[in-house]
């Protein structure tokens, strides 16, 4: 078999994977195998990725903690193209022994990382460089009817955002969002 382009690491939450990439540097650049399907599967992970998301956002911003319920749960592999974030998944597969925990990871342009949230996740970013722009292949298509929220700010997750609250920017759709015990969720581990 070819050398690997890629490792796959698993997190102390199950399922939750960080993706360091190898890639190759000279003078002209670099180049690297963004994604390969058959190295996912080789690893166990057998996800069909349908839609490709992206978008900018400023310094100090943080969006989520976003999920959509069952049937259309999504699968997410994020990356940062330009710039660094602070990523987060928060397990919310009732059964799961990390139930109503969460894992944080710098992405960057820098480091190249992508992490892979399975579906039965709530997830959000904030951006700590001027600007990022943040890309995530999904394997369900967006549904506005299903789509849910856990506010950024729950007590109980207590999760540093690492932007201090005087600059964060948070939509108010976001600051609406419900906190984890009220949330509505349909995930089973």
């Amino acid at each position: 078999m070819n050398q690997k382009n890629m490792e796959i690491i698993n997190t102390q939450i199950p399922d939750l994977r960080i993706i360091q990439h190898r890639f190759f540097k000279d003078e002209r650049g670099f180049f690297m195998e963004y994604y390969n399907k058959k190295q996912f599967e080789e690893q166990g992970i057998n996800i069909d990725f349908c839609q490709d998301n992206l978008s900018q956002s400023s310094y100090g911003v943080i969006r989520g903690l976003h999920y959509q319920l069952n049937p259309h749960s999504q699968a997410k592999l994020v990356s940062v193209i330009v710039g660094n974030v602070w990523d987060v998944a928060v397990d919310l597969r009732r059964g799961s022994p990390t139930f109503g925990q969460w894992f944080g990871i710098e992405l960057s342009d820098e480091n190249k990382t992508h992490f892979l949230i399975p579906q039965g996740f709530a997830h959000g970013f904030s951006v700590l460089s001027e600007i990022a722009i943040f890309c995530y292949k999904c394997d369900q298509f967006y549904d506005p009817t299903l789509e849910r929220g856990i506010r950024y700010d729950d007590p109980a997750l207590a999760i540093d955002w690492h932007i201090t609250a005087d600059k964060a920017i948070i939509s108010g759709k976001d600051r609406a969002n419900s906190i984890l015990a009220e949330a509505e969720m349909n995930f089973t581990f």
